[in-house]
């Protein structure tokens, strides 16, 4: 069985209500009937009936089993909208502008259903930007108690591979946090581990990496890395995790014997935290296309219900599958 086919199972057992809020889609709304086909999931679309079901025609889409949300004249959008305006009058949000919000841009109305337990999580960004998927996220459902940042991770399922937990990585930050401070990756990696041991369900060992292994580089860039290393081992002294690190001293047993001797996780990291977004984003891809591995991402952490970004290049089953992982994390 492969990993999102456990995800997928995991998902299954305990099934939770997911938003897709972007039916302009066509892949959205294929991505909704396999959910549903396969029911991992309850899909809540939300939009003009009339229109998604135009759509889905165009491609002999079958939504029987999704349910449909109409901003426009659903009972509960009165209350969607006063709420929205309560939440947000302090930032100089008047009635109007919130009942705008929701009808002109649906992930308002899918994070407010979200924060009125109306529904579980929410997966959007097949045809919008990270900031707009992210935003009203943030605003509306905030971030989890005792979490200092929100932050994202792919989750990488790499073919043939003996590292990691069988070729199973998170990588972090790596759609988000642009350049962290050595504060801000400490919490990235905290939440990362936590991540990793949700969806693998297997021990976190989570890698700092740089150019350098433990000082065999000066740099700032390093210093950041090694400062960061410390505040998580004295904030997170449960999480195995060690650094600075470089890829193969974090990945390859003899190397990291060679590099970092007695290290924990010198050679067995499975959680790989990059110093900053460049790093991160260019790692993933280079992995996902040179390896060919399967990329799950960017997935969010730190919001108090899980909302997943998803690649404006998704194809359906990579909807499918972040609305597996979505079921998962809103456990």
């Amino acid at each position: 069985m492969s990993f999102i086919d456990t995800i997928k199972e995991k998902a299954k057992k305990n099934i939770k209500r997911i938003i897709l809020p972007e039916t302009m889609d066509i892949r959205v709304l294929e991505a909704a009937e396999k959910c549903v086909n396969e029911k991992i999931a309850d899909i809540i679309l939300i939009g003009k009936e009339d229109e998604i079901n135009e759509l889905a025609a165009t491609k002999n889409i079958n939504l029987e089993g999704c349910t449909i949300i109409n901003p426009f004249n659903n009972e509960i959008s009165e209350k969607i909208f006063n709420d929205l305006y309560e939440l947000r009058k302090e930032k100089g949000m008047t009635l109007e502008q919130a009942k705008e919000a929701c009808l002109t841009d649906y992930m308002y109305y899918a994070c407010m259903l979200v924060k009125e337990e109306k529904a579980d999580g929410v997966v959007s960004g097949a045809c919008h930007s990270t900031a707009n998927t992210l935003r009203p996220a943030l605003q509306i459902i905030k971030t989890k108690p005792n979490c200092e940042l929100v932050s994202a991770f792919f989750l990488m399922v790499v073919p043939n591979c003996e590292y990691g937990a069988n070729g199973t990585f998170i990588f972090a930050d790596s759609g988000l946090n642009q350049n962290p401070t050595s504060e801000e990756l400490a919490s990235i990696a905290a939440s990362s581990a936590e991540s990793f041991n949700l969806l693998v369900e297997e021990e976190p060992i989570v890698a700092f990496l740089s150019h350098s292994t433990m000082g065999s580089a000066k740099h700032a860039d390093v210093d950041k890395v090694v400062n960061a290393v410390n505040i998580a081992k004295e904030k997170y002294p449960n999480i195995k995790l060690d650094g600075e690190l470089q890829a193969d001293a974090a990945l390859v047993p003899s190397v990291g014997e060679s590099k970092a001797p007695g290290s924990e996780v010198a050679g067995h990291a499975n959680v790989l935290l990059f110093p900053d977004l460049d790093a991160g984003n260019i790692g993933y891809k280079l992995v996902q296309r040179l390896a060919k591995a399967e990329a799950y991402g960017p997935i969010t952490q730190g919001i108090n219900k899980p909302v997943n970004d998803l690649s404006r290049g998704c194809s359906a089953d990579d909807i499918v599958g972040v609305v597996a992982i979505t079921s998962v994390q809103a456990k």
